[in-house]
């Protein structure tokens, strides 16, 4: 019987972790979604980081805003 470290088990299923194609980690933002290397973002003035994506979301719910289309 011979004994296989789990390490050369787990890379013999699925490979070889791929480090250099990972996006680099910027943060996370106000709703807990990661900024990554090229996410626009903004900071409001207590430094709280939102996703442009999540904006929205943000300023309805901390200034009551409302967006429509007309």
């Amino acid at each position: 019987m011979q004994i296989e470290h789990p390490t050369i088990t787990q890379m013999e299923r699925t490979g070889y972790a791929n480090l250099v194609d990972q996006e680099e980690h910027f943060g996370i933002d106000y709703f807990g979604d990661e900024i990554l290397s090229g996410d626009e973002y903004v900071e409001d003035e207590n430094g709280e980081l939102v996703l442009k994506d999540n904006l929205e979301k943000y300023l309805s719910k901390f200034y009551g805003f409302t967006f429509s289309e007309a």
